[in-house]
């Protein structure tokens, strides 16, 4: 995410002249030669100058990072964050080879100043191939026909991973951009025209002219959009995934929507398979108890799971583009009923399951081959872990337990809990002669369960009471067993999957998952499930405060979604999750 959407100033502030702060300068470069060693110690001398002016900016980006900025001749030349340093746009046009550079459109760079970072589809791969880099390399980003940068990155993977993957997903984490804030305070001057390497004038002009004079391409830039930015709430698009037109001119227009295995364009296909989806979910997932329905749910939670193997649902593709011009066609067909139950959200409250289209509709079998593929995969179905509570002896209670052999931090399921209480009270006589029910506590229960004020006062208490406070003194543990792993033991309590909600950039709502390693989910998979499911962007970054945990977050609040993902299809128990009550509620008929 680019930092510099905005800046605030702080109040630390300093300049550096001839006279005072030499050691500021001297540090400053050493630091840019262990950065950058491709730069020589003339090129070091120039870029942090010992005669001219030198200020030390204090800043802080938009998301409230500290980041130290070097400003000279009136323009930032370098800024730190986290002890990292990095070089200014401004910098890389005077030394454009800085850093491994990774070629995009023009039109793909409005987007990043938006704040989006750049997805692998955007890329222009050279006929020399890509920059050699591994993850977490700063790189340069530039646009086709001209070498100066426009952006820089830190890469998401090495580029034997982009490779591997079919330049899919995301490329690069956008720091700093041309156009930003931090660009903004300097002279704001453009990028320089730099020819790209290897290229004479001729094929120069031959590239540029390719750019500007195919309007088919054209287009195709315009459909382009990255992660971060929003598609009038229908979701997101990663960059270099392209639309179909929605209408095309010229007598190769049909030959450019055919399918090469039919006579049916993309888009008539992808209206069957949505009509399909759409006849199934109703048919086989959403019962009379379900409505009203939110049209979002419907699509994510039900519609997808009817997506047969191998094919993708993608309602942009469709001729209705939006979910709400399919949902509004179906109910001139009288086979459901919309209403807004709340200002901008839509829900079915209402299906006809007798309708002619619905009683037609054949459930398709799953294929043999799909299922021969299933069984076949490296990637075995989900299976929630089985999660048994323990408890764990406290150095307090050992008296009570060390004569059934049990010291402390010996580990008890409840069941053997109760048989040593049980058996402790009929071996010590405890039991009341008159009343059964009753058990007489001598003075190691009253050691081990009983508060200070209760020792003089309380001389007997009911079975399911004091099973009930011994349970309440023992430490919590718990035992966690995945499907054909040996059962993991922890002390403490699990920490249940925690869904909240957060308020980022623009007063926009974001979903934000946390601790889905502890039940055997990957983060990444679920985000990229969630992503398909919700039509909204989502991205895994690491759980603040936690060691080696990642979170999910997703655009909107995607809480009834998560429900449905982690209920229905994981089979998670629900007291293991929090947050579910923070979905959504279609608001009153009116």
């Amino acid at each position: 995410m680019e930092l510099f959407q905005d800046l605030q100033r702080s109040s630390d502030h300093s300049e550096c002249d001839n006279s005072s702060f030499k050691a500021v300068r001297r540090k400053l470069r050493a630091d840019v030669t262990a950065a950058f060693p491709i730069l020589g110690t003339d090129q070091v001398s120039e870029l942090v100058p010992g005669k001219e002016e030198l200020n030390v900016v204090k800043l802080y980006a938009h998301r409230g990072e500290a980041v130290t900025v070097y400003v000279s001749g009136g323009n930032p030349i370098l800024f730190e964050l986290e002890k990292n340093l990095y070089p200014t746009v401004y910098t890389l046009w005077s030394y454009p080879d800085l850093l491994p550079t990774f070629t995009t459109w023009p039109l793909v760079l409005e987007k990043l100043v938006g704040g989006a970072d750049l997805m692998l589809p955007g890329l222009v791969v050279p006929p020399a191939g890509l920059p050699q880099v591994q993850k977490g390399d700063l790189c340069a980003i530039v646009l086709v026909g001209n070498r100066a940068p426009v952006a820089i990155g830190v890469a998401a993977m090495s580029t034997s991973e982009m490779l591997t993957s079919g330049l899919k997903g995301r490329g690069f984490s956008v720091l700093h951009t041309y156009q930003d804030h931090l660009w903004r305070s300097g002279d704001k001057s453009s990028p320089p025209s730099v020819d790209p390497l290897g290229l004479d004038s001729s094929d120069l002009r031959e590239e540029r002219g390719s750019v500007q004079a195919d309007p088919a391409l054209q287009d195709d830039m315009r459909c382009l959009t990255l992660e971060g930015e929003e598609d009038n709430g229908q979701g997101q698009q990663m960059c270099g995934e392209k639309m179909l037109p929605e209408a095309s001119e010229g007598p190769d227009a049909g030959d450019l929507n055919t399918s090469p295995t039919g006579s049916k364009t993309l888009q008539e296909q992808m209206d069957e398979l949505l009509q399909r989806c759409f006849l199934h979910a109703l048919k086989c997932r959403v019962k009379k108890a379900d409505l009203p329905l939110l049209t979002s749910t419907f699509l994510g939670s039900h519609m997808f799971s009817c997506c047969p193997e191998g094919r993708q649902l993608d309602i942009k593709k469709s001729s209705y583009k939006k979910l709400s011009k399919f949902l509004q066609q179906m109910q001139q067909e009288q086979i459901i009923q919309v209403k807004e139950l709340s200002k901008g959200v839509e829900s079915i409250v209402a299906v006809d399951w007798k309708h002619p289209r619905i009683t037609s509709f054949v459930i398709p079998e799953p294929s043999p081959t799909s299922q021969t593929i299933q069984e076949g995969s490296r990637e075995q179905p989900y299976h929630p872990p089985d999660i048994k509570p323990l408890y764990c002896v406290p150095a307090s209670m050992t008296l009570l337990f060390q004569e059934s052999g049990h010291k402390k931090g010996s580990i008890l399921e409840g069941s053997e809990v109760r048989t040593i209480i049980i058996n402790y009270a009929k071996k010590n006589d405890l039991v009341d002669t008159d009343n059964k029910n009753l058990v007489k506590l001598d003075p190691i229960l009253c050691d081990c369960i009983l508060e200070k004020s209760e020792q003089h006062t309380v001389m007997k208490l009911p079975w399911d009471s004091l099973l009930t406070r011994c349970l309440e003194k023992l430490q919590p543990a718990y035992q966690v067993t995945f499907p054909g792993q040996e059962p993991i033991v922890k002390k403490g309590k699990i920490c249940p999957i925690d869904i909240t909600l957060a308020q980022r950039a623009s007063n926009k709502k974001v979903t934000v998952v946390r601790n889905l390693e502890a039940y055997g989910l990957d983060p990444c998979t679920v985000a990229a499930i969630l992503q398909q499911r919700c039509q909204a962007s989502t991205t895994v970054t690491p759980a603040p405060g936690a060691k080696d945990s990642l979170q999910v977050q997703i655009q909107g609040n995607q809480v009834h979604h998560l429900g449905w993902l982690l209920l229905e299809e994981y089979q998670l128990p629900r007291k293991y999750i929090q947050g579910l009550e923070k979905a959504p509620k279609p608001g009153k008929k009116k």
